[in-house]
């Protein structure tokens, strides 16, 4: 009993953590001097377009990492849901990139900050690479062949 018990608790141990974030942490990312890429996907459980997606981002962040580039899924999901849905999906999906939620009640206090050209639809991608003065925003669905495309020249030296 207890050995099933030490089991059950280090599965419950490798579910990803989800800290909440707030329009703070998107600009430290816009003005972070750094050469690491953060490429920003927005999405929520809710959107089929986003869920299709999500295998390109995992794949981008296991096979770009050691090229310092940093993928952060951020749900865009009602904040009542992160414990019911948010959480069990990414743990049902094993996702391996880092998952934020955004924390702020009003879109509109952020949504211009990440692109002017966002209308708030998902899924959308913003792609940062402060040294490279590069800065690259996607209001679609992308496939991996499209995040390597808009990555290929950022990452030359």
């Amino acid at each position: 009993m207890l050995f099933l018990l030490l089991i059950c608790s280090g599965l419950r141990a490798q579910a990803q953590d989800i800290p909440f974030i707030r329009k703070e942490t998107l600009q430290q990312w816009l003005n972070a001097d750094t050469d690491t890429v953060y490429v920003l996907n927005f999405w929520a459980t809710w959107c089929a377009p986003c869920v299709e997606e999500l295998p390109a981002f995992e794949k981008l962040n296991q096979e770009y990492a050691p090229k310092k580039v940093k993928v952060v899924l951020i749900s865009t999901d009602f904040k009542r849901n992160v414990e019911s849905k948010v959480k069990p999906f990414v743990k049902r999906k094993k996702l391996q990139s880092q998952v934020v939620f955004m924390d702020e009640p009003n879109p509109n206090h952020w949504v211009n900050m990440v692109s002017p050209e966002w209308s708030g639809a998902l899924p959308a991608t913003l792609v940062i690479a402060r040294r490279k003065n590069a800065l690259l925003f996607f209001e679609k669905q992308l496939n991996f062949e499209a995040l390597q495309e808009a990555l290929r020249p950022i990452l030359q030296p």
